[in-house]
């Protein structure tokens, strides 16, 4: 009836402790598109049999993809699947009065409805390869400017400002998510920037928060981890560019290949067929 009331300092002990973000809830909304909603009623199913993998949950939330959504299009892609070969024999049966036989048809429906089983993993998957290296390539811009503007004279947190406003797309957007989670619950920036990294599966964060926590509080050090580090990314890119610019070389060798023995066959055949007709 009369409830003890508190003292002062535990009235103001919750002022001075950093806010908790709220825990990320998975999207629960309904699915869009018309494969989501045809396969509403399979998500259960497949949630029952483990669906979806850890490592493809982390791509889920790279890619912005719900679960239920990546459920109910994988089942909407593997019962098409399994009915696609049957309505293609029918149509044939129908057409020429010849059947393919059920032992094809079924063989067919079950490989056709295990491939299309797989398609909107490969599709979530390559979204999130596309934003990891997005975020690489903006992480690397963004420690360069950092470096310039400590260079200039900036303070490190003035320095992380102006350069997360320059870049834009999704990479840098999730930086600059970080560093405003760092600047509204007063926590340390690096670690934030850590955290994004284990969340994203983007190695180069983790990297560079450790880095910066062994190189201490001393602006100086610090500038030249960021110069180590953006110089590292530097190099690396230059390395996929060119590895990826050799491989598209190599795979326009074949194509180039069969060009040429055709054009050499366009050449040959009327001369081939003078010679055949004057024996």
């Amino acid at each position: 009836m009369v409830p003890p009331r508190s003292s002062l300092a535990e009235s103001l002990a919750p002022l001075g402790k950093a806010p908790v973000p709220p825990p990320r809830q998975p999207e629960t909304a309904e699915p869009s598109g018309w494969a989501a909603r045809l396969g509403r009623s399979g998500v259960p199913l497949l949630k029952a049999c483990g669906l979806p993998t850890r490592g493809l949950l982390c791509d889920l939330r790279i890619a912005d993809v719900s679960v239920e959504r990546l459920l109910a299009e994988k089942c909407t892609a593997f019962v098409l699947g399994l009915l696609a070969p049957s309505v293609a024999s029918l149509l044939y049966w129908g057409l020429t009065g010849a059947g393919l036989g059920w032992q094809l048809s079924a063989l067919a429906s079950v490989a056709m409805g295990g491939v299309l089983f797989m398609a909107p993993d490969l599709a979530v998957r390559s979204t999130a390869r596309r934003r990891r290296q997005d975020l690489r390539h903006t992480l690397s811009v963004f420690l360069n400017l950092v470096v310039i503007s400590l260079a200039g004279g900036a303070g490190i947190h003035q320095a992380l400002q102006e350069a997360s406003a320059r870049p834009h797309g999704w990479g840098a957007a999730q930086l600059r998510r970080a560093l405003t989670a760092s600047e509204v619950g007063r926590s340390n920036v690096w670690h934030e920037l850590g955290e994004l990294g284990t969340r994203t599966g983007v190695r180069e964060l983790t990297e560079l928060a450790s880095t910066v926590a062994l190189a201490g509080s001393e602006g100086a050090k610090i500038r030249v981890s960021l110069e180590a580090k953006a110089g590292a990314m530097r190099t690396r890119s230059l390395t996929e560019a060119d590895g990826a610019a050799q491989s598209a070389t190599e795979r326009m060798s074949l194509p180039l290949v069969v060009l040429f023995a055709g054009f050499l066959i366009f050449i040959g055949y009327p001369a081939l067929q003078s010679v055949l007709a004057g024996l």
